[in-house]
């Protein structure tokens, strides 16, 4: 199953994306199948730089963008494992179940993204990886393709870092050190993040979106792949 792990990856690859890995969910009850293959596309280290000063239109016009090439990628990689006979899907955009009430997915990427040894939940409670901090995309497609799975990520490498909880125009951040199976609250108020990224859209450019990046621009991991 190595060889058919290494022709998705390529195909992942010659589509743009940049980090990849394969979890294994066995014990996930939420995941329809026992294996989710995550990839990431970066983002664009201009759109970074700006984000120091404030959330902008060009970055939500990536984000919209993004999401688009990614869903296509995932559809591929579907179709892919579904010629070879195994089931798979990818959760594209449109297929994530989303939960307005509480801010929650039934699967949310980041936990497969952990599981597939890409990053570890960042004191800002999103993903941080090594090569990117947390300036990237990602997708997930789940299969019952029998895939050798990497070594997970289980606890943070942030340390005594706090470049994020300091940066937060919320004030949401806990300064929590991130374990697998840490509830969400413990490392950040979701809900004041999400009322003050959807005023400070409102106020800057006229219209409610809940998208900022402030914590992941700070980010030292963030900043090591711009200076690169």
């Amino acid at each position: 199953m190595e060889k058919l792990k290494n022709e998705i990856f390529t195909l992942l690859k010659e589509n743009g994306a940049e980090l990849m890995g394969v979890a294994d969910l066995s014990d996930i009850s939420e995941s329809p199948y026992p294996i989710g293959i995550c990839f990431m596309m970066p983002v664009p280290k201009h759109i970074i730089k700006d984000l120091l000063e404030a959330p902008t239109k060009e970055y939500h016009q990536m984000y919209i963008d993004y999401n688009g090439k990614l869903n296509e990628m995932g559809l591929q990689v579907e179709s892919l494992l579904r010629e070879r006979g195994y089931n798979a899907i990818a959760n594209t955009t449109e297929r994530v179940v989303w939960n307005k009430e509480d801010h929650t997915t039934p699967l949310p990427h980041k936990t497969v993204a952990t599981k597939a040894g890409l990053g570890w939940i960042g004191k800002s409670c999103i993903l941080v990886t090594k090569e990117f901090g947390g300036a990237f995309r990602m997708g997930v497609v789940l299969t019952d393709a029998p895939l050798p799975a990497d070594e997970p990520i289980i606890e943070s490498q942030c340390g005594s870092c706090t470049k994020c909880v300091d940066a937060c125009p919320a004030n949401c951040l806990k300064n929590t050190l991130w374990k697998a199976g840490m509830p969400r609250e413990e490392i950040a108020d979701i809900f004041a993040c999400d009322e003050t990224m959807r005023k400070n859209m409102q106020e800057l450019h006229g219209y409610e979106m809940t998208i900022c990046g402030k914590c992941f621009a700070v980010c030292p991991y963030t900043q090591r792949y711009l200076n690169k």
